[in-house]
């Protein structure tokens, strides 16, 4: 009988905590502090990951480039306009311009993105989202097949005439083959999730070239109001690396070229506040367009593979029109104007002017116009599903805006001082920081584009601004607030609850806990635990009333199995060393100790070493679930993270 109720009462403790100790143990051991030894390794996998990264990279940027040569500029005869870091494997020759195929190439390109994506459909669109998705839901955890399905699919978006940017590939890409190199090394969860972020900022540095911005990028897109900081030297360590295997096939050098330095003039401040005002309302539109595109190729009645085709078809039929017009004008035949692919060139022009771009209030006109028809653009290629970035058009998009700007106000306030290169490359840093909710990286990135640091000042200006007026608005809605908002790190909170209640706080008048004395034998055992209740911890004293053991109840259950043994058995040949707490102790010392021997009570000690009471894991369990209750009823009542 005695064995029969000690194992039902074992059973029914089981059941109660089964729900919250597996969760208990991986949170436990999953954010136990690193040891150098940890951090040593996670440092080595990072470089692991910039060396992979790197060299993905260099073949991703070299393929797109060398495919877009051959298909817009020899095959359509189309002349992608080009910033003047983006010289490699530009064509050197005069090709014949074919609008009529230049219509047809984006609606081909989306036809075999789309095809493609049916392999994996977390590759449609820009990848920043899926990759965020990742993160904070998967674990870190990204199927191989994304590296090369997604790589595909952006060659033939992009090298099509896709008007997206290789950047925001690069983010999924990258995050994984960081994903790919936590398999290889067989790391833990967390690791996994800190490769990861290596892994996108490697991969934006293979094509963008700016390691420090690149790294802040990866560890402040996660969240809109933080950054994961556990990842952020592990990500510049695989920035550092990436970019070195980059320079060493490519050689050292920058996006932008000609870019004049910008003296400090704080009486210029009030006209860039100006223009983050300007920047956060265009911003407000680019979403809304952007949203209004994925809703409606979403909800047309074909295939959502098909998709991407009716985008890049929709986007031929639009800007070759636009494009064989100023070819005309400028008599140059297919002259691109940025309204396909990233758009760097544009940025380029409004940074430092161009030979065919007037100047006075007809560059003003021409660069806005581009400006909003190159937020159309984006918005159809990446908002039908296909495989194309927003970081390079959002980047394009507020550098055109910021170029009209400071050339409208050297022209309304007759000031020759006013330098519209800084107000291009302002805008263009405030407009992607401000819907990304990424002030500190996109301000980082300006600041190495440009090659100094002389708009740091404007540029906290700005982003500040836009930071505030965009709270609300969100270009990656996959991101969550902060980091109690992530499930990776909620349950960590959780425990920080647990440290803040003592065990005295549970403790509560009740029976005296069952003890042995390390003579008494087995018999007596077993018929003071049929006695007492759901105890599952039983301490051994000795004369002086001093905890020396613990007796288990599942010590007894095997105890209890072999009988004829057991009753000349003593509690001194059962019993195992003492895991105690006082009462002073917090919760979370005590579950971990719990978790880390393996009981599910733990006996209470005052200061002279007596019993007083035993602490159950089900009170634990108690405060834990109450809290977790609380968090989820308060992320109930404040605004969704994901409803922008």
């Amino acid at each position: 009988m005695a064995t029969n109720e000690l194992a039902e009462s074992m059973k029914r403790r089981l059941r109660a905590f089964t729900a919250w100790r597996g969760p208990a143990i991986s949170m436990f051991t999953d954010r136990a502090p690193l040891d150098l030894r940890i951090v040593g390794r996670t440092l080595v996998h990072a470089a692991t990951v910039g060396i992979v990264a790197g060299l993905a990279g260099a073949a991703f940027f070299a393929g797109l480039e060398y495919f877009q040569r051959g298909v817009l500029e020899e095959l359509a005869g189309y002349i992608p306009l080009r910033a003047d870091g983006e010289t490699f494997a530009a064509g050197s020759g005069h090709y014949t311009f074919h609008p009529w195929l230049l219509v047809l190439l984006p609606g081909i390109g989306g036809l075999v993105c789309g095809l493609l994506s049916r392999l994996a459909p977390e590759t449609r669109g820009g990848g920043g989202d899926a990759m965020i998705d990742a993160f904070h839901f998967e674990g870190g955890k990204i199927r191989r097949r994304v590296i090369w399905v997604k790589a595909l699919a952006s060659v033939f978006t992009l090298g099509t005439g896709g008007a997206g940017g290789r950047e925001g590939p690069t983010m999924q890409i990258g995050g994984a083959l960081g994903s790919l190199v936590s398999r290889w090394f067989n790391v833990s969860t967390r690791e996994r999730r800190i490769l990861m972020v290596a892994g996108v900022a490697a991969g934006i540095t293979a094509v963008f070239r700016t390691p420090l911005g690149a790294a802040l990028l990866a560890v402040e897109v996660l969240y809109r109001d933080g950054f994961e900081s556990d990842a952020l030297i592990p990500a510049v360590l695989a920035s550092v690396v990436s970019y070195s295997v980059i320079i060493s096939i490519f050689g050292e050098s920058t996006l932008f070229a000609r870019v004049p330095r910008f003296p400090f003039a704080p009486g210029q401040l009030p006209l860039f506040l100006l223009l983050a005002l300007v920047i956060a309302a265009v911003s407000v539109l680019f979403i809304k367009v952007y949203q209004g595109c994925r809703k409606f190729y979403g909800n047309l009645p074909v295939p959502a593979w098909v998709q991407p085709a009716i985008g890049g078809l929709t986007l031929g039929i639009l800007c070759t029109p636009i494009i064989s017009l100023v070819g005309d004008h400028l008599h140059a035949p297919g002259q691109g104007l940025g309204l396909l692919g990233g758009g760097y060139g544009a940025v380029q022009m409004a940074i430092a002017g161009s030979p065919w771009l007037q100047e006075g209030w007809t560059a003003v006109v021409w660069l806005t116009a581009l400006a909003f028809a190159k937020l159309v653009a984006a918005s159809i290629t990446i908002g039908s599903g296909g495989s194309a970035g927003d970081f390079a058009p959002a980047l394009a998009i507020g550098g055109l805006l910021g170029g009209a700007f400071g050339r409208a106000a050297a022209l309304l306030l007759h000031d020759p001082r006013i330098s519209y290169g800084a107000f291009a490359l302002v805008g263009m840093g405030t407009f992607y920081g401000g819907i990304a909710h990424t002030p500190l990286s996109a301000l980082v990135l300006v600041c190495e584009l440009a090659g100094n640091y002389d708009l740091l000042v404007p540029l906290m200006l700005t982003q500040g601004i836009a930071f505030v007026a965009l709270r609300r608005r969100a270009l990656y809605t996959s991101q969550v607030p902060t980091l109690r908002d992530s499930p990776i790190h909620r349950d960590a909170l959780l425990l920080d609850v647990l440290r803040g209640m003592r065990v005295s706080e549970l403790m509560r008048p009740g029976p005296v806990p069952v003890c042995f004395r390390k003579q008494t034998p087995a018999s007596e055992i077993l018929k003071k635990v049929q006695d007492s209740g759901d105890q599952d911890v039983f301490p051994v004293l000795d004369d002086a009333e001093q905890i020396i053991g613990l007796v288990t109840a599942g010590t007894l259950r095997v105890m209890s199995v072999e009988f004829e043994v057991a009753h000349w058995t003593l509690a001194a040949d059962l019993m195992q060393p003492v895991v105690s707490v006082s009462s002073e102790d917090d919760l979370r010392t005590a579950t971990e100790r719990m978790v880390e021997c393996g009981l599910h009570e733990l006996p209470i000690l005052d200061s002279a070493g007596h019993v007083i009471g035993l602490l159950d894991e089900s009170q634990v369990a108690e405060v834990y679930l109450k809290a977790a209750f609380r968090a989820e009823s308060a992320d109930q009542a404040g605004p969704s993270s994901r409803a922008h």
